[in-house]
């Protein structure tokens, strides 16, 4: 009787056991305890755009917005002559004309900024170089509108001219900001035309390398002089134009750049800009 006895508890066993398991592989028993997911897929592929559009709120953004419709570029125009054969120039006499034909050419380009309108005139700081020898000078505006200009004055030691022209295309104009408190490590901007007008308001940006550099007269190619050091990109074309913080005030004018040193040593991020407070007093002087 015990050995049927443990018969039926090993079969009682078993049946418990093969339901457990059995129970166990049902999708919701009680031993698994799963949880709801649901899966969604996007059929038709659509892409979700943005209702509002991305405006950049960057510093330097903001700065160079603030003063890139002040910044032209100043054409240089000279006199190209060609001249005639000698049978071409006796006949030229013989009739009174002149044995040689002339017209305009643009002889450089390089760049300016406007400080001043008063009285239906723009008033533009340059460098001298960038106005030397000019027949005529005519600017282009940021919005591509092109305008003659005149020399009001300019001073061939500082590198620096000022400019006027009779217009009503250019309505921004930039305001100096204080370089008496300076420091190396702040960062700058150049605005200009490198390489002429097809690159204007083409804008680089760097730190001051030092606030007041002694330059000697070997460096400039004129004169002894003193500049703001910068590393900010300053290329053929920029001359003239300006140097700006980060609240968008010019702090200097781009004039120059030292490329290699005097034994032929190569060199990179060596730009210099004349300071904005020497810029003033040329301008107090020349308005005067």
């Amino acid at each position: 009787m015990k050995k049927y006895s443990l018969i039926i508890v090993a079969i009682v066993s078993a049946l418990v056991a093969s339901f457990v398991v059995y129970s166990g592989l049902q999708p919701n028993s009680w031993f698994q305890q799963h949880s709801n997911t649901t899966k969604t897929s996007n059929l038709a592929g659509t892409t979700t755009v943005a209702k509002t559009a991305y405006t950049s709120s960057d510093t330097a953004t903001t700065a160079y917005n603030k003063v890139k419709n002040a910044v032209v570029t100043v054409q240089n125009l000279q006199k190209a002559s060609s001249s005639s054969s000698l049978w071409e120039s006796y006949f030229q006499q013989s009739q009174g004309s002149s044995s040689s034909s002339s017209e305009l050419e643009t002889a450089s380009e390089g760049s300016g900024v406007v400080y001043k309108i008063s009285g239906g005139y723009a008033y533009i700081i340059t460098n001298n170089h960038v106005v030397a020898d000019a027949d005529e000078l005519q600017l282009i505006t940021a919005s591509g509108k092109k305008i003659e200009a005149t020399v009001v004055g300019t001073d061939s030691d500082k590198d620096l001219a000022l400019l006027k022209a009779k217009t009503t295309d250019i309505k921004v104009v930039a305001s100096f900001g204080d370089v008496k408190n300076l420091q190396s490590g702040q960062q700058v901007l150049a605005i200009g035309s490198p390489l002429g007008s097809d690159y204007a308001t083409s804008l680089t940006s760097g730190i001051v390398s030092a606030p007041r550099r002694a330059l000697s007269a070997e460096e400039t190619g004129s004169k002894a002089a003193t500049a703001i050091q910068t590393d900010a990109a300053i290329n053929p074309g920029n001359s003239g134009g300006p140097l700006i913080n980060l609240k968008g005030q010019v702090i200097g004018i781009n004039s120059s750049k030292i490329a290699s040193s005097t034994d032929g040593t190569s060199v990179e991020g060596m730009g210099f800009a004349i300071p904005a407070d020497i810029v003033q007093t040329f301008i107090k002087n020349t308005e005067k």
